[in-house]
Formats: structure tokens, sequence, C-alpha cells
């Protein structure tokens, strides 16, 4: 909550240093003004965000201009969906090359594009299929959904007597089945009755996990957060142990933002479900994706679960289907070269941390630094 109230006072400071030491705005901007824009936002937009008073209008690489000509560092990368950056150069070829040859097909078809993005990313995070959505949220729902279809084929739980156990501290989206894994009353408050089957325990606290799993036989998935050293193991280990599905929502996480492909790997845990997104989509498509190994995948049997825009992978599949984008040898590379980026960062940032009177401390591993006052 503390970076939350600071973020105006740091992006309104970050726009004065940015303007003296980055330049100015690129050709093409607009020429609305950013409070005209704003106003018209408010006007007619829903309001369900609060956005910080700045209007993007231009980015590239890491940087942001606003319609004034103002220029910005990006230090939220569209919550990690920009990871590569701002309309990187490869991923804008890619888009416009499949645009123009195809953009849709549907699943109700084959098509020459999607089979090979399957074989890559199941190849880069080895397990044995993926089932690809829109949104991370529509991730976290087909995992869910996936859980639940095993715990009764293959574990024999009893007809709607699944459990899901979610850590407190979570945020896996807004639908209802999400927020029904939140102890956020923000999150949840006015939206009830939220969904029944769903247990919480204290982030980081592997004792009371153990005490769940020993109460209930019906749970049938674990899913966590960042966690404290040894958490993430010691949460496999029971989950092995009790015979539930292990899954971690890598959406944010995922595709090295921490400095490994996956944050698990940090700790060497490979989960029973991985739920990717925001960067998969290389900051132009919404695309999510769900991994697992072919004996909780096929539970899913045809008509039980899909996407309308299931093909709009294509797309992007330009730059992961054809593995010459992050897969193979070249994840390994890539992941080599972002590990210890978190120290370089912080090394970098002191000249903001003199600037804004903030203090900048270490959140997890790699890239994951947090700004807080």
């Amino acid at each position: 909550m503390a970076a939350r109230r600071t973020a105006p006072r740091l992006l309104n400071t970050l726009c004065r240093v940015s303007s003296r030491r980055f330049g100015a705005l690129p050709e093409g901007s607009t020429s609305s003004s950013s409070q005209h824009l704003i106003n018209i936002e408010y006007e007619c937009s829903a309001h369900n965000y609060h956005p910080i008073p700045v209007v993007f209008s231009q980015a590239k690489g890491s940087s942001i201009w606003d319609p004034e000509g103002n220029k910005y560092l990006d230090f939220l990368s569209a919550y990690s969906a920009v990871n590569q950056g701002h309309c990187h150069p490869k991923i804008m070829k890619a888009l416009v090359q499949q645009a123009e040859r195809l953009t849709l097909s549907s699943r109700a078809f084959y098509n020459d594009r999607f089979p090979v993005f399957a074989e890559c990313l199941t190849s880069m995070f080895r397990y044995d299929m993926v089932l690809p959505m829109n949104t991370g949220a529509e991730g976290v729902e087909t995992a869910l959904k996936l859980a639940r279809k095993w715990g009764y084929e293959k574990k024999k739980i009893p007809k709607d007597e699944a459990i899901i156990v979610s850590c407190c501290g979570c945020f896996h989206g807004r639908t209802l089945a999400a927020i029904s894994m939140s102890c956020d009353n923000e999150a949840t408050h006015g939206f009830g009755p939220l969904l029944p089957g769903h247990l919480k325990v204290d982030f980081g606290d592997e004792a009371s996990l153990e005490k769940i799993f020993k109460g209930h036989d019906s749970i049938i998935c674990c899913q966590v957060i960042i966690p404290p050293d040894g958490y993430l193991k010691a949460v496999r280990d029971l989950c092995s142990k009790f015979n539930v599905l292990m899954i971690a929502d890598e959406i944010q996480s995922g595709l090295a933002r921490s400095g490994r492909m996956l944050a698990c790997d940090w700790e060497e845990v490979r989960p029973d479900i991985v739920i990717l997104g925001k960067a998969l989509g290389g900051g132009v498509i919404p695309v999510s994706a769900v991994l697992a190994d072919k004996d909780i995948m096929l539970c899913i049997h045809p008509g039980e679960h899909g996407r309308v825009k299931g093909d709009q992978i294509n797309r992007v599949n330009q730059v992961y289907g054809r593995c010459d984008g992050p897969c193979g040898d070249d994840a390994e590379e890539a992941e080599r070269e972002l590990d210890g980026i978190g120290s370089v960062y912080e090394n970098d940032v002191v000249f903001l941390d003199a600037q804004l009177e903030q203090c900048v401390r270490e959140f997890g591993n790699g890239r994951f630094e947090l700004t807080e006052g």
C-alpha cells in the first residue's frame, strides 16, 4: 500500500527528472493534452481503475512519452506484459508479418503455426502439453478447472467436494474464481457470494499448510506467490506427500522476469501446473498458457473447455513458434544474461534514489525490485 500511495509523487518527479535527461518526444505524437484525455476517460469509461495522471502517447523500449513531450522511464512494464520493452522491433516485425498472412483460424481447424508454438513452449519449460488462452485470468480459471477435473477423475474425490488452497496476499485476477482465493476485502466486498470450495492459508506458513492438508482429503491444488526462501520447496514436498497438485501462477513472474525462466526455478521446484501470461504476448496481444503433463492435461476432453479466439496465438507465434525466439538454447542464454540483473539495477537506481528520497529494497530475485517510501 505504501508503494501505491507514493506512486503519484514518484511518477511526477520522474517526469521532471526524465524530461531534463532523456530528450524530447519523437515525431508522430498526439496533439491532445493529457488533462483533456483524462477528462474524457473519466466521463466515458467505467471507474474500475484509478490511474496515475500520466498519459501514454508513444513508447519505445523502456521509454514513454506523454502528449506534452515529457519522457518517462517505465518501471511498471504493464505489470510485466512488456518485459521485452515497448514496441520491440522483432516482435513488431513478427506481428505485421503474421497479420498479413493469417490472423485467425479458430481452433475448429488446424493451422500451420500453433503446433510449432506448442512444441516450442512445452520444450522450453519441459512439460508434456500446453493449453493456450487469452488473458491471465482465463489461464487461472483454466488451471482451476483442470485441477478439479483431475481431482475427480484421478484422485477420485467425491462429486463437488474438491478444495482449492490459496495463500493470503495472492492476486490471481478479478474473476469470481480468482477473488474467491483472495483475502483482500477491497477485491471481494460487494461481489458475494464467492465460489465455494476454497481454503486460505497464511503466506509463508508451511506448518499451517500441512495442517490443512492433513485435515482434508479432497484438496486438489495449492497456489503460491513469491515466497520466503525454502517455502516453495516445502510446498512442493507437502503437495507430493499428500497427492495435491501444486499450481504456480507465473503470469507476472515467469519468462525471465526474476532472472530465471520461472521464479520456481530459483528453488529448483517443478509445479504440477504452470500458468503463463503477460510477457508471453510480447506486449502486443493478450496470450496466456497453462502447462502440465499428460496425466493432468488429458483430463480435459473436447467440448469441456476452450476459447473462441484460440488461434490468436498466430500473431505472437512468429516470435516464439519458429524457435528463433527465446526457446531452447536461446532461453538458457537469456536466463544467464538476466541472472543478477537485480543487483545491477539496484546500483544504477542510486541516482533516482537520491533525488526521490525513496528507498529501494530487493523483493525476491533477479529483476524483482520494489520502490517504496
